[in-house]
């Protein structure tokens, strides 16, 4: 497991390549979930408070890619059942602290991603430029 890129994985660089491209520079990498130690967001657009969460189809259990490994199975079945609720707390307390969670699965089309994001910035820095007038 420690051979596992856990971050700036080829999906991410390739979103963050993307962001950058369409303009959208100020976002922080590994930012730490603020209150929540030892977890982090991949992209965190802290300005505007939109989290950019890039979830590997393995470790997070995606509906369409799971796997889970015949060997030591009740073990690997409760890591990646604690890596899935541990995900569904820190989206709730990102939520209730005013954040937007964006999550994505590492096969999306990293185009489709980075769009995704970039509306989201969009409208939530149109947002704060109207409620500052």
């Amino acid at each position: 497991m420690s051979k596992q890129a856990s971050k700036d994985t080829a999906c991410e660089l390739a979103v963050r390549r993307l962001l950058c491209a369409a303009g959208l520079r100020g976002y922080r990498v590994e930012y730490p979930v603020p209150g929540m130690p030892r977890r982090r967001i991949d992209v965190a657009f802290t300005a505007v408070k939109v989290a950019v969460l890039i979830d590997g189809c393995f470790w997070h259990g995606c509906p369409l890619h799971a796997t889970y490994p015949k060997s030591n199975a009740q073990w690997w079945r409760q890591k990646l059942d604690r890596n899935m609720a541990r995900d569904v707390e820190t989206t709730e307390h990102l939520r209730s602290a005013g954040w937007e969670v964006l999550r994505f699965w590492e096969h999306e089309a990293p185009e489709n991603v980075a769009l995704s994001i970039a509306t989201t910035v969009e409208r939530r820095r149109a947002a704060q430029r109207g409620r500052k007038k």
